[in-house]
C-alpha cells in the first residue's frame, strides 16, 4: 500500500466504503461504474468506462487488496472501493517461457491449473487465484503440453468458494 494511502487512513479512519463503482473484467481491464451505469445493468453485461490512464491503473494496482471475507478492493486514500470481478481476482499473462505475471505487474508461479466448463484456464499461484488472459492461451497450451501444468476440471460457480474470493461484494 502506498505511504500516502496509509497516511490518509490514519487521518480519516471512518470514511464509508464504496460499492459497485469499480470492476475488473476477464482481460484485466478496470472499469468505472457510476450510478447511471450501475442502473443500466449488472457487471459485466454493462461494463462502464474503461480506465486507460496509466498512472491511475498503477495506483490501483499498488493498492489492490482483499479483506478477510475474500472481497477485493482498491484502497483509495481513506476510502475502500470494493471491486466487482468478472472471473477472478487476478488475470494472468503467460510468456513464451511460461513465466506468469498478474495484471498488476507482479510475477508469480503456478501451483495448480483448472479448466472451467467454458474452456477457460485458471491458475492458483502463490499470489492468488486468477484467469489466464485469452491472448496467452497459446503459451498456456504449450505449458500444458510440456507437462508443466496439469489442469483439473472445476465448474466456474464453485471457484469463488473454493479459492476464497467474492465476485460481487455487497455491504453487510
Amino acid at each position: 500500500m502506498d505511504p500516502i494511502v496509509e497516511a490518509a487512513l490514519r487521518k480519516w479512519p471512518h470514511v464509508p466504503h464504496c460499492w459497485g463503482w469499480l470492476a475488473l473484467d476477464a482481460r484485466g481491464d478496470w472499469y468505472m461504474r457510476d450510478e447511471r451505469v450501475q442502473a443500466a445493468g449488472p457487471f459485466p453485461q454493462v461494463k462502464g468506462s474503461r480506465i486507460t490512464h496509466d498512472k491511475l491503473r498503477e495506483f490501483i494496482h499498488r493498492n489492490y487488496l482483499h479483506d478477510g471475507a475474500g472481497a477485493w478492493f482498491f484502497q483509495n486514500g481513506p476510502q475502500r472501493v470494493y471491486v466487482e470481478l468478472e472471473a477472478a481476482p487476478f488475470v494472468w499473462r503467460v510468456g513464451p517461457d511460461f513465466a506468469v505475471q498478474a495484471h498488476t505487474g507482479e510475477a508469480t508461479e503456478a501451483r495448480a491449473a483448472w479448466l472451467d466448463e467454458h474452456g477457460r484456464l485458471f491458475l492458483d499461484t502463490a499470489l492468488g487465484f486468477g484467469l489466464v488472459h485469452t491472448l496467452d492461451m497459446g503459451h498456456a497450451a504449450e505449458a500444458v503440453e510440456a507437462g508443466r501444468w496439469q489442469p483439473q476440471a472445476l465448474v466456474f460457480a464453485e471457484m469463488p468458494a473454493r479459492f476464497g474470493y467474492v465476485l460481487a461484494p455487497r455491504p453487510a
